[in-house]
């Protein structure tokens, strides 16, 4: 905020726009173009639809639909606020007898199973409000509803809004239903309502820019957080933090500004501070002593030291190393798994389980049971021969959430394994997360990823481009889903980022076990 209204920062250079964001912002575009046709097929003549164009047209378009009382206008600019500083679109306002309410439309999931949340059909859209849904409970977004307050907060600038409730829709990934929250009602912490949360932030975002605009001291300055990864102004902010040696190279978000208020600024100074000392908070994202060994990791230019004297990974006479690649929440197209170890009578190597079929596709049960049969039917040849067994993974988040839901996605398909005997296998000791030991052993001054820890294993991907957000364009490309033909060179692109994805991990835990990893040093002897 402070930057995009200081006049000196008007030539300063930005990053360019992430590949991977566009995308999702093409693919929230399309699925707000989708619902936008269920629906004015479902209203006929009661949808009004604000045709694109310049803002000032827009704005003039919007005010002529609702001053006519048009029950369901799409697409719409509302008037500036010339008081409160405020302008914004919104994707539907839904009329009521008294005013108008507002839908957003959004490509990500709103609700979890459950009960509580207030809900209407997609063709029940003038139930205001809803009814309490015995199937669904609301899942938190906050950005949501802020942008619903943003809203909120327009129409009654321009005397449009419902007086009677504050209620605001989001109609989500699924595009079945309406969730409607009550920016009035105390949800946020503190008892604080979603409206009161936003009037806060956006006075403080004011007087930010305000003071930018004129030349002021300012009243933000650059402190890293994770968003900072994707933010086109990280290569200003990255530039001052680096040059001040602020502490929130090493600690992140909250800590940050805890160390700070305790007179700890700079990355130097962290590196001194004794974690016995009454006087140093308690930190929230990691103990005090793990941050003063992140400190002067970072001052001596090491990505790794070890938190622990001798570093350890249980290992198996049977091993599967699995990586799986899956497109946003539209499912896993790829399991990948490299079998090393003992003979169990089945060839070893990579080998991967895929679907070519654009996702969402019933294909995806296919290439699921197939892998969950081979490495169940590994498992089993190992036990056979009285050999241990141990599949490992990186981060096992991903692979837990997908492993679950297609086994309950897709239950009863052929090989579709019940998600109870997933669970067992996932609890189990066969189920290993190698990044849960990195987090343990080591402390990671440049990040704990794969692609930042296996090269001091001495692996290197083959695809100087490989990534997980490069995978999603790859894969567009690889199904044709943006309407070309299916790209055959992304599908190998895509086998051989995953083999050596795979590949990456067990080279970091043959690492891990061998004597070379005593090299890196030992934190107590920074």
């Amino acid at each position: 905020m402070h930057l995009e209204h200081d006049p000196s920062m008007r030539e300063a250079r930005r990053a360019a726009p992430d590949p991977t964001a566009e995308l999702r912002k093409a693919d929230a575009a399309a699925h707000r173009r989708a619902i936008a046709d269920r629906l004015a097929a479902q209203l006929g003549a009661a949808w009004t639809e604000i045709p694109p164009g310049p803002a000032s047209e827009r704005e003039t378009a919007t005010m002529a639909a609702l001053a006519a009382d048009a029950p369901f206008v799409w697409s719409a600019q509302l008037p500036r606020d010339p008081d409160g500083g405020r302008r914004g679109t919104i994707d539907l306002l839904v009329r009521t007898e008294q005013g108008y309410v507002p839908v957003l439309v959004v490509r990500h999931k709103v609700t979890d199973p459950g009960t509580g949340a207030r809900t209407s059909g997609l063709d029940d859209l003038p139930m205001v409000g809803g009814t309490p849904d015995s199937a669904r409970k609301v899942r938190p977004q906050p950005r949501d509803q802020l942008r619903l307050a943003h809203v909120r907060r327009l129409l009654e600038s321009a005397g449009l809004a419902d007086p009677r409730h504050a209620f605001a829709g989001v109609i989500g990934l699924d595009g079945d239903v309406v969730v409607w929250h009550d920016l009035h009602a105390p949800t946020w912490p503190g008892g604080r309502s979603a409206l009161e949360e936003y009037d806060t932030r956006f006075a403080d975002r004011l007087s930010v820019a305000a003071a930018a605009a004129a030349g002021a001291d300012p009243l933000a300055e650059p402190s890293r957080i994770v968003e900072c990864r994707s933010c086109p102004w990280w290569p200003v902010c990255e530039g001052q933090l680096v040059a001040t040696r602020d502490v929130s190279l090493v600690v992140r978000g909250e800590d940050a500004g805890l160390l700070r208020a305790a007179g700890v600024r700079t990355v130097d100074e962290l590196a001194l501070v004794d974690p016995a000392d009454e006087d140093v908070p308690a930190l929230v994202g990691m103990p005090v002593e793990d941050a003063v060994g992140l400190a002067r990791a970072w001052l001596a230019d090491l990505t790794l030291v070890r938190r622990v004297e001798r570093v350890g990974v249980p290992r198996a006479d049977v091993e599967v190393d699995v990586d799986m690649e899956s497109f946003g929440d539209a499912g896993a197209y790829l399991w990948g798994a490299l079998l090393t170890g003992a003979d169990v009578g089945v060839s070893p190597g990579y080998r991967a389980f895929v679907s070519w079929e654009p996702l969402p596709t019933d294909d995806e049960a296919r290439s699921f049971a197939e892998f969950w049969s081979w490495l169940m039917g590994v498992r089993q040849a190992a036990h056979d021969r009285g050999l241990t067994f141990r599949a490992y993974c990186y981060n096992e988040l991903a692979e837990n959430r997908w492993l679950l839901a297609s086994a309950k996605r897709f239950a009863g398909r052929p090989g579709i394994p019940r998600r109870a005997e997933v669970l067992a296998f996932i609890e189990s000791d066969a189920w290993f997360d190698l990044f849960a030991s990195v987090r343990d052993q080591f402390l990671c001054s440049h990040g704990k990823g794969l692609k930042t820890i296996a090269p001091v294993a001495g692996f290197t991907w083959r695809d100087p481009d490989a990534g997980g957000e490069n995978s999603m364009r790859w894969y567009r490309a690889a199904v044709g889903l943006d309407g070309d033909d299916p790209d055959p060179a992304q599908r190998v692109r895509l086998l051989e980022y995953n083999e050596d994805d795979v590949r990456a991990t067990a080279a970091l835990r043959r690492w891990m076990s061998s004597p070379e990893v005593g090299r890196i040093p030992y934190v107590g002897d920074l």
